[in-house]
């Protein structure tokens, strides 16, 4: 082949067609290679009866959102040019491709990189000349000429010299795969396959760590199923915090193993049949935990002894071989919680620690108990895939954050004088309540909603249940036209609704607000039931009106929004911050290292009168985010609406890169201006360049490369009567807008169409109308004269004669564009 074909002169992609691919199918069965999608259709040609086993879009990330502007866009994916398989779901490694111009060895360095990603043990990269190998368990390299590649046999031979009999047990055991199921994404599978090698190594603890929004669900269903397929544990209870995420987990992910799951319910357990199921699901405060007044109540000892025994009465210490603990961050990461109990209880066990916001505190620590993470996925890194979504931040600052002092006798709704000192963000809906300050807050949100999409759904975190009632009145009365009428007139849904723990008809709506097909509600107003679990996966903006001090509870609540739904219009979430919680960005914790605190351990005793405010407590029957009527536990004061004025001073767009570090501070507006000067640099350079466009949708298809969708940010300046031209001039060079209605009217004013007929210039007049009521793009198009009153007169072709014809018409057209602004 070689005296046929001049290597020189082919491309990559022949190299594979006639090299790469030819060797590699001359050792590996065609079902267990996957390629780049054209290496697949080349394949398929050679031979139509090759079933294929496994996708053919070698893809393995999806590739990173951006916000540039106002409009997102999307960079490629990481792929490889081969994986090679040894069953669905687990590789054994990769080939990078070259084109013959490199040596065999080039570009190895990425295959490195990307074989890390994949956690193969072996990486290739090929000139088509020969291979030349990495292999990641000696560390050593070699060059392998085309005809001596390894089979899948000897690889597996050598992979199988460094596992332990029960891992390669497991390792030969593949994922789950069915019609509606979707195959592991790399990092899903490196969690699965991490976690199983621990096991086969008899580690008791592991702890896994994934970002919100990955799928730790999905994950920890893979490890059981691979676990429960090769035998190895027969009896899984997977510990969950709320109702709502173990009824999610039991119909969403575990659903292929709904025949032998049982949801424990100690009111209704039946022991003569108990025994019968191989997963079972448990509420951790229904195992251990006391019914309680409040969060603050204390259980004792002997509380939670009397509810262990219960547990002792159903099953053995050993029943168990496997315990997953979800949200581990939670009760079991104290030394003395009432999950510790349960764990010890089920000491025999696997115990699996998933979360993903891993505790270490001076007080909690994930790593004291589970050990390292086995496997970590950072938010970072989820972004940097393209499987999260990215983020900006608008601050709104208000001029009474920093300092409110009441006049002289002022006095709240109850006719109390308020009490006479300096009240800032500290305070507000904490120990006084400024109704003024709620409306603002719910304008604010109103305005945001308006200007991008009122029908985006938005979470409103507030400091108290209490306050998140305040919050969904304020924002109900500015919004009395957005709730769902039956055809009666009938209200038929809430646009707005307070789901907290104490609130049973809220609760009831929660399943509707994180549904991604339902519509309403659209605004959840919440304290803490939100803030972690609920897969909320189109949730576009996330409001922030409370104090938040704890890591973990900001990485939870920032999580609700990471859900990346791209093809449904979920491409970023922005964050509203009236608190100035987003100074957290600037942390070193901010989705870095997960590493124990220096201090943990130290004055244990003293570890009962400690609170950690990162902590979110739920009741024993599993609901209540916080105590309800949390502003009777001290004297709150209200002040009256109309009795502070309160008004925005500043909104500023931050966008943060996935370190946390700040990218870019500035609005909209501003980013807009910085673009428009940076392409025309002069009013006049820019005035020519618009007159000389026959088409002005040019300039607008510019800006849009550039991440500006001009209709918003016109909405946004309430602008949207405004022509382009003039907002950009207005904008960019802070020249006088005229509205389009304005510019129609002038060139209506002037004599210059004289020498058309009536008929014509009655056309002219109608397109000046559109022009006022649509813009100049919609008057460019031939479309337009399908519109009344256009129709009137026939079809398009008909009403270009009334000009003499296309050409003239087209002509008259650019009249029309000439006179509306030639003032400009």
């Amino acid at each position: 082949m070689s005296e046929i074909f001049d290597h020189s002169e082919m491309s990559e992609e022949d190299v594979k067609h006639l090299y790469i691919t030819t060797a590699l199918e001359s050792k590996w069965n065609p079902k267990k290679i996957t390629m780049e999608t054209e290496i697949w259709k080349a394949v398929k040609k050679r031979n139509d009866n090759l079933e294929i086993a496994f996708s053919s879009d070698n893809n393995f990330t999806d590739g990173k959102v951006r916000i540039k502007g106002n409009i997102p866009s999307r960079d490629k994916g990481k792929r490889c040019d081969y994986i090679l398989w040894i069953n669905k779901g687990t590789p054994i490694a990769i080939v990078e491709a070259k084109d013959c111009n490199h040596s065999s060895s080039f570009g190895l360095q990425q295959a490195i990189d990307y074989g890390t990603l994949l956690n193969v043990p072996f990486v290739y990269t090929s000139n088509g000349k020969s291979f030349f190998e990495h292999d990641f368990i000696t560390g050593l390299e070699k060059e392998i000429a085309l005809a001596d590649f390894p089979s899948a046999e000897q690889l597996m031979a050598r992979w199988r010299g460094t596992l332990p009999a029960v891992e390669e047990k497991l390792m030969n055991t593949p994922f789950y795969s069915g019609a509606d199921f979707y195959p592991p994404r790399y990092y899903q599978r490196n969690a699965v396959n991490r976690t199983l090698e621990a096991i086969a190594k008899n580690q008791k603890r592991i702890l896994i760590a994934m970002a919100t929004g990955t799928g730790k669900t999905y994950t920890a269903f893979q490890i059981v199923w691979r676990l429960l397929e090769a035998g190895v544990v027969k009896k899984v209870l997977y510990l969950a915090d709320r109702n709502n995420l173990v009824d999610q987990s039991i119909s969403g992910d575990f659903q292929p193993l709904k025949n032998v799951i049982h949801k424990i319910n100690f009111q209704k357990i039946d022991k003569s049949t108990i025994s019968a199921f191989k997963v079972y699901f448990a509420l951790y405060q229904q195992l251990d935990g006391a019914k309680r007044h409040s969060d603050d109540d204390v259980e004792t000892d002997e509380e939670i002894d009397n509810e262990i025994a219960r547990y002792r009465e159903y099953f053995d210490p050993d029943f168990f071989d496997l315990v997953i603990v979800d949200e581990c961050h939670r009760g079991s990461a104290k030394a003395d919680s009432r999950w510790r109990k349960i764990l010890d209880y089920f000491s025999s066990a696997f115990q699996i620690g998933m979360t993903a916001t891993p505790r270490e505190t001076r007080y909690v620590s994930n790593i004291d108990y589970f050990g390292e993470p086995v496997f970590r996925y950072s938010l970072k890194q989820g972004i940097e895939d393209g499987f999260l979504a990215p983020f900006k931040v608008i601050n709104v600052h208000t001029n009474i954050d920093d300092e409110w002092r009441p006049k002289k006798g002022q006095r709240d709704i109850n006719g109390d004088e308020i009490e006479d000192r300096i009240y800032n963000l500290a305070d507000y809906d904490y120990n006084i309540v400024i109704q003024d300050r709620i409306n603002e807050v719910a304008s604010e949100i109103t305005k945001y909603l308006k200007e991008t999409d009122p029908m985006s759904k938005t979470i409103v975190f507030c400091p108290t249940e209490d306050a998140a009632e305040r919050m969904r009145i304020a924002i109900n009365n500015l919004n009395p036209n957005m709730v769902q009428r039956d055809k009666l007139g009938n209200i038929k849904e809430q646009y707005v609704v307070r789901i907290t723990g104490s609130d049973n008809y809220g609760k009831s709506k929660l399943d509707y607000f994180i549904s991604v097909s339902a519509k309403y509600p659209v605004i959840a107003t919440t304290s803490k039931l939100l803030s972690t679990g609920s897969d909320c996966k189109m949730v576009k903006l996330i409001v922030l009106d409370e104090l938040i001090n704890s890591m973990t509870e900001f990485k939870q609540i920032i999580g609700r929004g990471t859900r990346l739904r791209y093809n449904e219009g979920k491409t970023h979430f922005t964050i509203m911050d009236f608190r100035r919680v987003s100074r957290l960005f600037a942390d070193p914790e901010w989705d870095g290292e997960i590493v124990q605190d220096e201090g943990f351990g130290e004055d244990d005793d003293d570890d009962d009168t400690q609170t950690d405010s990162g902590e979110i407590n739920i009741t024993g029957d599993g609901s209540t985010d916080e105590p309800a009527g949390t502003d009777n536990r001290r004297i709150v004061q209200i002040v009256g609406e109309g009795s502070v004025r309160v008004n925005v001073l500043q909104r500023l767009v931050s966008i943060y890169d996935t370190d946390g570090k700040l990218l870019r501070q500035e609005s909209i507006e501003d980013y807009t201006k910085e673009s428009i000067l940076g392409t025309y640099q002069t009013l006049e350079n820019f005035i020519r360049k618009w007159n000389a466009e026959q088409k002005k949708e040019v300039i607008r298809d510019m800006l849009k490369e550039k991440g500006i969708d001009i209709d918003l940010v016109k909405k946004g300046q309430n602008m949207d009567d405004v022509d382009d031209f003039d907002f950009i001039c207005h904008i960019a060079f802070n020249q006088k807008p005229l509205t389009r209605r304005e510019r129609a009217n002038n060139v209506k004013k002037r004599d210059v169409f004289g020498k058309y007929s009536a008929a014509a210039r009655e056309i002219i007049d109608a397109l000046l109308d559109k022009y006022a009521e649509l813009g100049i793009y919609d008057i460019e198009s031939t479309e337009i004269l399908k519109q009344t009153p256009f129709t009137k007169y026939g079809k398009p072709s008909r009403i270009a004669s009334f000009f003499g014809g296309n050409i003239q018409y087209r002509e008259a057209l650019q009249l029309i564009t000439k006179e509306l602004y030639k003032a400009a």
